[in-house]
């Protein structure tokens, strides 16, 4: 029987090494199979793994005759270890880029609309400077909450998501605009229009987006104010596959005009801006605090909001504002 301790204290006592032996023993179910990959003898992976229970308090594993399996403490104990050695093998990894000469890995969270837009063209002139040739940027696409929370769980450094999000508690400067518009099959009534506002529409079938992201909620919060629902004939994951579907004249869709006008240059389809005054949308840069960014994400948010204020070099990072909601 294990003798409790304070286990509070004791956490301290843990050493990664320890900890990646253990998740060893886990994955392979066998102390001798994970001594033969971390070329250790058995009998150090034992005592080891026998002061780490001590260190915890409780039993981790249980022996069988052809090996070991973790306990439900021991399934615990593996699923934090596997997030402590990700992050360390992160920082690992990030530490050498440094070591190399590379100044700074970004990591930036960004929704769909802005990913199909101009985002990727702007950061690709940001790292064609030569003074950022040493950098490196990520782009993961998410929706706009998961956006916003993931900045402010430190996942990444950077994001950028429609303004209306709930960025209240980070530092917020503006990035570029968008406007939302009706495409249609050229063939489709709607198509003859010049402009058209969305109420006007609500009577047609529509490709549709995932319910979470950003182009779909403002949809369906607009046809509710009308009293009606969207007809939903076909739904999509992106833009691309909502563009196709409307080229072979199935649905009609709302996407942002920069995104379909491109499509609507080599297909059957034409883009109808929408007039209502929720069409026209604002993105936002956002990040926990400017003294948290490092000089690397620093230099990628003030390349970012220079271009989306449309204004001279400024030297530093924007001054952070908070949109009107």
């Amino acid at each position: 029987m294990i003798p409790k301790r304070n286990t509070s204290a004791s956490m301290r006592d843990l050493d990664l090494q320890t900890l990646r032996l253990f998740a060893a023993v886990c994955e392979h179910r066998s102390i001798a199979r994970a001594a033969e990959q971390e070329a250790i003898v058995g009998s150090a992976i034992s005592k080891r793994l026998a002061q780490l229970e001590d260190t915890v308090g409780t039993p981790l594993l249980v022996r069988k005759r052809r090996g070991v399996i973790p306990t439900p403490a021991g399934e615990t104990l593996l699923e934090h270890a596997r997030t402590m050695l990700a992050s360390v093998g992160q920082i690992e990894r990030d530490m050498a880029a440094y070591a190399t000469g590379t100044r700074g890995h970004v990591r930036m969270l960004v929704t769909a609309s802005v990913m199909a837009e101009s985002l990727a063209d702007d950061v690709a002139a940001f790292l064609q400077d030569p003074a950022h040739r040493d950098i490196q940027v990520s782009l993961e696409e998410r929706v706009s909450p998961d956006v916003v929370q993931g900045i402010r769980d430190g996942s990444a450094s950077i994001g950028i998501c429609w303004d209306a999000a709930d960025l209240s508690g980070l530092a917020v400067c503006g990035y570029r605009h968008d406007h939302l518009a009706v495409v249609a099959h050229a063939s489709h009534p709607v198509a003859q229009r010049q402009s058209v506002r969305f109420a006007d529409v609500l009577d047609h079938e529509f490709v549709s987006m995932p319910a979470l992201s950003a182009v779909q909620v403002l949809l369906a919060r607009a046809a509710a104010v009308e009293g009606k629902m969207l007809a939903h004939r076909v739904l999509v994951s992106n833009f691309d596959a909502a563009l196709r579907v409307v080229r072979a004249n199935l649905a009609i869709s709302v996407v942002p005009q920069e995104v379909a006008q491109p499509f609507a240059d080599i297909a059957p389809v034409r883009v109808i801006p929408l007039s209502d005054p929720w069409a026209r949308r604002r993105f936002a840069i956002c990040f926990r605090s400017a003294q948290m960014l490092t000089p690397a994400a620093r230099l990628l948010v003030d390349h970012l909001a220079r271009l989306g204020a449309g204004g001279p070099d400024s030297g530093g990072v924007a001054a952070p504002q908070q949109f009107d909601m």
